[in-house]
C-alpha cells in the first residue's frame, strides 16, 4: 500500500481503462487517504472519515471497471450491488443492510484464501501422508510386532510410491476416500433469517453433524480433497473472521451502481418502496452504523462508498438531501468516441482484438487485424451508438462478435487457416446492419 501513490494508482489503471481522467484521480485519492488516515495517531484517525463519491456517466464508460480494478488492486473487499434491488425495510425483498453482511462474507473468504495459501505447502505435505496411507495401509497396532527389516522394506514401499506420487505416475488410480460434507442450511429456509443476522443458520449448521460418505475418486482429485482438509484444519478461524471484519471495517469498498433508478421526485400514488424509502434506509449505512453479521457487528463508517449513475431521467439533487451530502466527490464521466473506441480496442491489457485473436488461437486459427479494420469497427460502432441507444463501449461487444461469428462458428473445420480482417472484410460484414436503423436496433 505504501508504494500506491494516487499517480502509481493511475498508472495501473490507465492499463486496463482508456480515457475519464477525472474519475480515475478521484478514486486514486480516496484510496491514498485510507493509507494517509492509518499514519495518524489513535485519536486524531477516529475523527477522519472516508470521502464518498458519485460517478455520474452513462452506460459503458468505465463507472464500474474503474471501481472493480481499483478494489483488485489494493487487495481490500469490494463488493458490487444494483440499488434498484432494493426495498424498504417491512416490504418484501432484500433490505440495504444485506450489503453489509455480502461484504462481510467476501472479506472472510478473501483473508480464509490468503490464509490458505500461507500454510498451503505444509497442508501438501500432510495430504501427502494421508494419501499415501489409503495407498499403502499401515500395520494395524495390534498386529504382531515387525521385526527391523520388514518395517525397513515397509518404509522403502512407502517411499517408492511417494516418488510415484509426486511424478504423477499415479494420478489415474482410484482410492476410497471419506469425505466429511458440511451440511448447507438455505438462507431463506426461516423467514426474517437476514434480519437475524445468520444466527440461526450458525445455529443449524452446529446442530446437523457433518456427513460422513465415502467416495470412489482418482488419486489427482483426492489429493485436493485432502490438501483442502488439511488446510481447514490449519487455519484458526477466529483469526479469519477477526481479521476480516478489521479489513471489511478498515478498507472495504461498496460500489452501489443504478443509483439514478432509486432518485425521484415525490409521488403522491403512495408509498415508494423502491426510491425513496431506499434511499432513506441507505443513509444511515452511508452515514455510519453496526450491523450485525453471522460473524459479528460490522461498523460502516469506514467503508467507502463508490455511487454510480447514468442520470438520464433524474438529477443527482433529485436524491434526497441527506444522502447527496454523504457523498460530496462528484465525478462526471465523458461519453466516448472514436478515438477512445480505437485505444479500447488495441491498448489495454485486456484489449478487445487481444482476447478474440487469443481464442481463435486455441483452434489454429490466426487472425490478423489490419489497422484500416480497427478504424471501420470504431466508426461502425459509433454510427449504431448515434443512431439507437448509446450503450458507449459496450456496442463494441456486439460489432466484434458480429464481425467475427462465421469465423467462431467454423473455426474447428479451418485447419489452422490465416484470417486477415481488413476494412473492407468489417464494411462486407457490418454495414449493411448498422445502415438500417431497424436492423441494427436488434442486431447491433
Amino acid at each position: 500500500m505504501d508504494a500506491l501513490t494516487p499517480r502509481k494508482i493511475v498508472e495501473e489503471l490507465d492499463k486496463y481503462i482508456i480515457g475519464q481522467k477525472n474519475a480515475k484521480r478521484a478514486v486514486a485519492i480516496a484510496i491514498r487517504n485510507r493509507w494517509r488516515r492509518y499514519q495518524l495517531s489513535d485519536e486524531l484517525r477516529e475523527e477522519v472519515l472516508p470521502k464518498n463519491i458519485i460517478m455520474i456517466g452513462p452506460t459503458g464508460v468505465g463507472k464500474t471497471e474503474i471501481a472493480r480494478r481499483m478494489a483488485a488492486l489494493v487487495k481490500a473487499p469490494f463488493l458490487k450491488v444494483e440499488a434498484s434491488k432494493y426495498t424498504e425495510v417491512g416490504y418484501h425483498g432484500r433490505d440495504v443492510e444485506s450489503m453489509v453482511r455480502d461484504i462481510a462474507e467476501i472479506g472472510v473468504n478473501m483473508v480464509k484464501a490468503e490464509m490458505i495459501q500461507s500454510v498451503q505447502e505444509k497442508a501438501e505435505k500432510m495430504a501427502e501422508e494421508r494419501l499415501l496411507d489409503l495407498l499403502l495401509p499401515p500395520v494395524p497396532k495390534s498386529a504382531e510386532p515387525s521385526n527391523a527389516e520388514a518395517e525397513e522394506q515397509r518404509l522403502s514401499t512407502r517411499e517408492k510410491f511417494r516418488r510415484k506420487l509426486q511424478d504423477g505416475e499415479l494420478s489415474n488410480r482410484i482410492v476410497e476416500l471419506t469425505v466429511h460434507e458440511k451440511p448447507y442450511v438455505l438462507q431463506g429456509f426461516v423467514a426474517g433469517v437476514e434480519e437475524m443476522g445468520m444466527d440461526f443458520q450458525n445455529m443449524l449448521e452446529k446442530m446437523v453433524p457433518p456427513r460422513a460418505q465415502v467416495r470412489k475418486v482418482a488419486v489427482a482429485d483426492a489429493k485436493r480433497i485432502l490438501t483442502q482438509e488439511e488446510a481447514e484444519k490449519l487455519i484458526d478461524r477466529e483469526k479469519v473472521i477477526q481479521e476480516a471484519i478489521r479489513r471489511t471495517e478498515q478498507f472495504g469498498i461498496i460500489f452501489v451502481d443504478e443509483i439514478d433508478k432509486i432518485a425521484g421526485r415525490e409521488s403522491t400514488r403512495g408509498p415508494d418502496v423502491s426510491r425513496e424509502g431506499v434511499q432513506r434506509d441507505l443513509l444511515p449505512i452511508v452515514d455510519g452504523t453496526t450491523v450485525n453479521t453471522r460473524y459479528g457487528m460490522v461498523k460502516t463508517d469506514r467503508i467507502l462508498f463508490i455511487a454510480a449513475g447514468a442520470f438520464h431521467v433524474s438529477k443527482p439533487s433529485d436524491l434526497i438531501p441527506e444522502l447527496q451530502g454523504r457523498f460530496p466527490i462528484r465525478v462526471e464521466l465523458e461519453d466516448l468516441g472514436k478515438e477512445e473506441f480505437l485505444r479500447i480496442l488495441t491498448e489495454p491489457k485486456n484489449a478487445l482484438i487481444k482476447q478474440y485473436k487469443a481464442l481463435l488461437e486455441t483452434e489454429g486459427i490466426k487472425m490478423r487485424f489490419e489497422s484500416d479494420s480497427v478504424e471501420a469497427i470504431a466508426e461502425i460502432a459509433v454510427q449504431v451508438n448515434k443512431r439507437t441507444q448509446n450503450i458507449g463501449a459496450r456496442r463494441l461487444h456486439t460489432v466484434m462478435e458480429k464481425l467475427v461469428e462465421d469465423v467462431s462458428f467454423d473455426a474447428s473445420d479451418m485447419n489452422g487457416a490465416e484470417v486477415v480482417i481488413d476494412a473492407k472484410y468489417v464494411q462486407d460484414k457490418l454495414q449493411a446492419i448498422a445502415k438500417d436503423e431497424d436492423m441494427s436496433r436488434y442486431i447491433l
